[in-house]
């Protein structure tokens, strides 16, 4: 292996390792009832009111699932109910979330070729068991950086940092792949190279010219 060879790939979980984020929130609004149009709408009305994204703040841990909650569905039009009916809001978002089992496939190629393979994820901390449920998480990583954990969330570049520094690696020899543009900026501004997630097949496609891997697709069940 060359000196300046990429030899860490770096992978988001939520819309990356899982099914797109719009998609879990309309089977989310499927299941209470209520328009996802509304719901965007409280979730931006809470964002006015508190200054940050509900799930900014719940990902960092500056609040907890039930205080999220409590400033969604206080924005939410009269009449509307307790959507939830006491259920937790963990446990219906998780049902409309599932593996990327073809993406999951491809990471196991990729650390039996040798690379090094760490997840850097905005997630909850109440959410833990749900979300290491949904992979097999000790199988998959060298290393996990969690917002929940450390406070901080992409695209703040602290979480970055902390993420190099932990792997003890330089940026050029890392590949982040990512769904959100927001997030690839600050990695790219680290000298990380990134691959901005659009499907499975194209990600699998632009990670492996970067790392000059030639995974079979077919062998390994990597689909579209």
């Amino acid at each position: 292996m060359g000196l300046n060879r990429i030899d860490t790939l770096v992978v988001d979980y939520g819309g990356v390792l899982t099914n797109p984020l719009g998609e879990t929130y309309q089977l989310f609004a499927n299941r209470v009832g209520v328009p996802l149009e509304t719901i965007v709408t409280a979730f931006l009305r809470a964002t006015e009111r508190y200054g940050a994204t509900p799930m900014a703040d719940l990902e960092t841990g500056a609040i907890t699932e039930a205080e999220m909650i409590g400033r969604v569905t206080a924005e939410l039009p009269p009449g509307t109910g307790d959507i939830l009916a006491g259920r937790p809001f963990g446990e219906l978002w998780f049902r409309g979330r599932h593996a990327n089992d073809d993406l999951v496939a491809y990471l196991h190629a990729v650390r039996a070729a040798g690379v090094r393979v760490a997840l850097l994820t905005n997630n909850v901390r109440e959410w833990r068991p749900r979300w290491r449920a949904t992979l097999p998480v000790d199988e998959l990583f060298d290393l996990v950086v969690d917002s929940s954990e450390e406070g901080v969330r992409k695209p703040d570049p602290e979480i970055y940092h902390r993420l190099l520094t932990r792997l003890n690696v330089a940026p050029d020899r890392c590949v982040f792949l990512d769904d959100t543009e927001e997030n690839l900026v600050p990695a790219r501004e680290l000298g990380m190279h990134t691959v901005a997630f659009s499907t499975t097949a194209q990600a699998v496609k632009d990670v492996g010219t970067l790392l000059d891997l030639d995974v079979d697709l077919t062998a390994e069940g990597v689909g579209a």
